[in-house]
């Protein structure tokens, strides 16, 4: 070949000895040129139709034969219909499921125990089961090698609303009673354990496999009305009327760890006016003389401005009033968001007077949608001034702090909307029986707009918890619920957390995170198919009939019908 420019130069100047190319680069070069050389040749096949000379006339492999290589009749391969059977001969020849039992009669004191969090009893084993159980087997090895025995009773969660929800979608009929529900639930997680154990077991892993448990056994479930009976006496269970995540899709309450967050919800918020109707005390000489005032709200739930009962300001915050010089209204908002708001809003503001939040103490504003009802202005912690107006529209029974603020002022936490998600009579004729994400929170928006409260609606994005089951939104709904009191043991729980070794690391410190800022879990849920609750409620005021002296017409026929399988 004709080299030619740098290639050449650089050909010369390789490390070959002499100043001329190294035989590396020889070697390149001519692999480059085979390259070249196939290619032109497979481009002229395209185009003639015919096969590279190569194909046409396969070269001889005069050496193959003196390449020595060990010759076997076991084959490379085994054909996929053949591996199943194949790999339960291996287990059976090798003795895979008596090495549980072999390594549990050694003659040592040293015990290792792996507690197993059990797995859903709710359809076929994945690869996420295949995960768990591998790394749970390569723990419970590594100390069975270093001669400790090893005590792992594998289980399974036969309860809850996944198990229920899978044997539901099985079966035609709408109408079933709770006990055929359960029956039903209960026969679906027996075929789902069978399953999930066979596979377990054919993927060798070491445990106890006839000794496993399930929580739908009547003994087990005995046993957690028992802890939940101590509990109780120790203050760490009670009932209590509070906001709860709530899954309409499913008709039940939530837990947080239920819970998963959509970062790309899309909601309707609204710019809503409150007409002051009193105002604050110490504001009065800067009211005096000006006309139609009103606070100005933000929020991205207009479905529960209905249900609002207060307005909350920040005490320490500085806030103003301001003028509009399009319509000569004056609205009262956060100092810090008069120049984002006349943006947002597209209109002129003028600053009339600023303030302390304290200032607005006493003062209350007519409700937007319900004439003759007035909400008072008062103070809370959680306002921000990050986004929105300052001032927070407060419905107690639709959000965790709004329920706070409304526990210490008193305030009426009633609940306008039903287990489905649907408004009950109470919210009134024009909002009953809508669904309150869907055509109820359009009907609210109307209402606002004929009031002539409305400033501006737009498209909101941003995270919002949904079921994590059903995968539809939930909503903030005041319900009577039971809850573990974790504040009483936050400390100690922290304390406990901070010696144990976590893989990774980060795990430990969001773990202690999600317990600082949890104050209750709420534990019940309106179901069917579950571990009951041991509470009889009087018939009149409702209230829970649960202490020893009343329990003892509870808890034995409860446990007895447990323990006989009455469902």
């Amino acid at each position: 070949p004709h080299w030619a420019g740098p290639w050449a130069v650089s050909l010369a100047s390789g490390s070959g000895g002499g100043g001329g190319p190294s035989a590396r680069m020889w070697r390149v070069l001519r692999a480059s040129l085979l390259r070249v050389r196939a290619a032109r040749d497979w481009a002229r096949g395209a185009a003639t139709g015919q096969p590279p000379k190569e194909e046409r006339d396969p070269a001889p492999a005069p050496y193959r034969d003196t390449v020595l290589l060990p010759r076997t009749r076991f084959p490379a391969q085994l054909p996929g219909r053949l591996q199943p059977q194949a790999e339960l001969e291996t287990q059976q020849k090798c003795g895979f499921s008596e090495l549980y039992s072999w390594q549990r009669q050694r003659k040592t004191k040293k015990e290792f125990c792996l507690h197993d969090g059990p797995p859903y009893a709710n359809g076929d084993p994945h690869v996420g089961h295949a995960l768990n159980k591998i790394l749970k087997d390569i723990t419970n090895r590594f100390h069975m090698m270093r001669g400790y025995k090893v005590h792992y009773v594998p289980g399974w969660d036969c309860h809850g609303l996944p198990v229920e929800m899978k044997a539901l979608s099985e079966l035609q009929a709408q109408d079933l009673s709770a006990m055929e529900i359960r029956q039903k639930a209960r026969k679906f997680a027996e075929r789902a354990i069978e399953k999930q154990k066979s596979a377990f077991i054919r993927w060798g892993i070491m445990a106890d496999w006839t000794n496993c448990y399930y929580t739908f056994d009547g003994k087990y479930e005995a046993k957690q009305l028992s802890v939940f009976q101590k509990m109780y006496e120790k203050g760490y269970i009670y009932q209590d009327y509070k906001p709860v995540f709530w899954s309409p899709s499913a008709n039940t309450a939530l837990a947080e760890a239920e819970l998963e967050y959509n970062e790309q919800h899309i909601s309707r918020s609204v710019y809503i006016k409150f007409p002051l109707l009193k105002s604050p005390p110490k504001l009065a000489s800067v009211m005096d003389g000006l006309s139609k005032i009103s606070l100005l709200v933000w929020t991205t739930q207009p479905w529960t401005v209905p249900a609002n009962q207060a307005v909350c300001y920040m005490p320490n915050s500085e806030y103003s009033v301001v003028k509009c010089t399009n319509t000569s209204e004056c609205y009262i908002l956060a100092a810090d968001r008069v120049e984002s708001l006349a943006a947002i809003l597209d209109m002129q503001f003028e600053v009339i007077s600023t303030f302390k939040g304290i200032d607005l103490e006493s003062g209350s504003c007519a409700h937007p949608t319900i004439p003759g009802k007035d909400s008072p202005l008062l103070p809370a912690d959680h306002v921000t001034m990050a986004k929105g107006t300052g001032l927070v529209h407060t419905a107690p029974a639709h959000g965790m702090e709004d329920y706070s603020v409304a526990a210490h002022h008193q305030l009426p936490m009633d609940c306008l909307v039903d287990e489905g998600g649907f408004f009950t009579e109470a919210a009134g004729s024009e909002l009953q029986n809508k669904a309150v994400l869907e055509e109820g929170n359009e009907a609210v928006i109307q209402m606002l707009q004929a009031a002539k409260s409305l400033l501006k609606e737009e498209r909101y994005v941003h995270s919002y918890p949904y079921d994590w089951r059903t995968k539809k939104p939930v909503i903030i709904r005041a319900s009577k619920q039971w809850f573990v009191n974790t504040a009483n043991i936050k400390a100690t729980t922290q304390e406990v957390l901070k010696k144990v070794k976590f893989v990774p690391a980060s795990g430990q410190k969001r773990m202690l995170e999600m317990l600082d800022r949890r104050t209750f879990w709420c534990i019940s849920r309106q179901r069917c198919w579950g571990v009951p609750i041991p509470v009889f409620y009087h018939k009149t005021t409702g209230e829970s009939l649960i202490n020893r002296t009343k329990n003892c017409f509870l808890l034995l026929p409860a446990i007895l019908l447990i323990l006989l399988n009455f469902r």
